[in-house]
């Protein structure tokens, strides 16, 4: 089914050729949308014993306070989605991000844990609406030939955010306090009036544009066993990113009685390897494909988990880290490109973004369940065990699956027939 809005004449669509700065534009707007709201999600990761202190809670109890995070991102991918197919990119993303912003600041001034936890839900809802409509944005605006690159370099926003929030930790932190750390997260509602000024909406959108919110989920129930294929493959895809980065700083101080400056340190370096890692086979997945790319990325982060998690020197633990990083993040890269051409161009606000945030709700206990299994087979066993059967499988579902690689947005609406 085209969902296409015929009050938008010919005439009315600029020319299907961004120009540089337009695309440099879009590709900043999405990229520096997605670094800072992943700053905000990781500030929790470095303060999981400063809050648990902060509010008289065990650590366990913060720990949740990101499955909550994560729980409620899907709410912000439907609404922020929908109203980027039927609006257009540009006003849903100016609203996520101050919506996103002004959450983290009221983080800083949070009295007490329950508080704080209703407002790390709040900002799931921000953090969740953020990346489909971003990733929208750039790969609809990027030539189809740069796609592959170009989507590794916004999905590295992600690891940035994570860099900067170590980089914070270790000088914010130690001299201003954990308040601080939240306050820093108001900065990107200045990322809007950026929005505002030099980015405009794709001519993908303006000529596939839903005419109507019910239009946009009839479209998505018609490509219903894609939209399917999609969450598995996402749900497996959080229990890779999330499953090796959220407690890997604990598990380094706990373990391996690492000092809380060198695992700042050693986040600031494995992050590197992250950004990396998606740059480089994003661009491989233009010269073999997007699936080949994300299994030979798979590959890697499966053949390092022994030094990652199983290394008596802190040398090793420290190459394991950065190795399996560039792996999951090389994974990782490919995957806004590779989402935005599977997806039908009236729904590629909502389809690829609410896939991405119900693979987030599916995978929200990671955390949880790599922390129980901690105390029954020991931080290593749980993290090495629970990420080999993960890789195993994706490699299994990305193999099982299709790909579109570099199919016309403007002219091509619709992807193949729902497989």
């Amino acid at each position: 089914m085209r969902s296409v809005n015929s009050n938008v004449s010919s005439s009315s669509v600029r020319s299907s050729h961004h120009s540089r700065s337009e695309q440099r534009h879009a590709v900043a707007a999405g990229f520096l949308g997605w670094t800072l709201d992943a700053f905000d999600f990781f500030v929790v990761v470095f303060l999981m014993d400063t809050l648990a202190a902060q509010f008289h809670v065990s650590k366990s109890a913060i720990v949740a306070t990101l499955a909550y995070t994560l729980a409620m991102r899907p709410v912000g991918a439907l609404l922020f989605g929908m109203l980027a197919d039927r609006y257009g990119r540009r006003v849903p993303l100016m609203a996520n991000i101050l919506f996103f912003s002004a959450i983290e600041l009221l983080c800083g001034f949070a009295p007490n844990y329950t508080v704080f936890l209703v407002l790390r839900a709040l900002y799931g809802i921000g953090m969740g609406g953020e990346w489909g409509v971003g990733a929208s944005l750039v790969m609809e605006t990027a030539p189809a030939k740069w796609r592959g690159i170009l989507s590794g370099t916004l999905q590295s926003g992600y690891s940035i955010g994570y860099l900067l929030a170590a980089v914070a930790a270790r000088f914010i932190l130690p001299v201003y306090g954990w308040r601080a750390m939240f306050w820093a997260g108001a900065v990107p509602a200045l990322l809007a009036i950026y929005v505002r000024l030099k980015v405009r909406e794709p001519e993908a959108w303006q000529r596939n544009r839903a005419p109507s919110m019910a239009s946009i989920l009839r479209t998505t129930a018609e490509y219903w066993k894609l939209f399917l294929y999609l969450v598995v493959l996402m749900t497996l895809m959080m229990f890779l990113s999330h499953g090796t980065q959220d407690l890997y700083p604990d598990f380094l101080k706990s373990a391996h009685g690492v000092s809380p400056e060198t695992v700042s340190y050693i986040a600031i370096l494995y992050n590197i390897g992250a950004v990396a890692g998606a740059i480089l086979f994003g661009h491989f997945s233009e010269v073999i494909g997007r699936r080949r790319s994300m299994i030979a990325a798979l590959l890697l982060s499966l053949v390092v988990i022994p030094a990652w998690s199983f290394a008596g020197s802190l040398a090793v633990l420290t190459a394991g880290a950065f190795l399996m990083q560039v792996g999951v993040q090389g994974a990782w890269g490919i995957i806004p490109a590779h989402l935005n051409e599977l997806s039908p161009s009236s729904v590629r606000g909502l389809m690829p973004g609410f896939a991405y945030q119900l693979g987030i709700l599916f995978a929200a206990p990671t955390n949880s369940i790599e922390f129980a299994l901690r105390d029954k087979l020991g931080y290593a066993w749980a993290l090495a065990i629970f990420e080999t059967i993960n890789i195993l499988l994706l490699i299994f579902i990305v193999s099982r699956g299709h790909e579109e690689k570099g199919r016309d947005f403007v002219s091509s609406p619709l992807p193949g027939s729902p497989r």
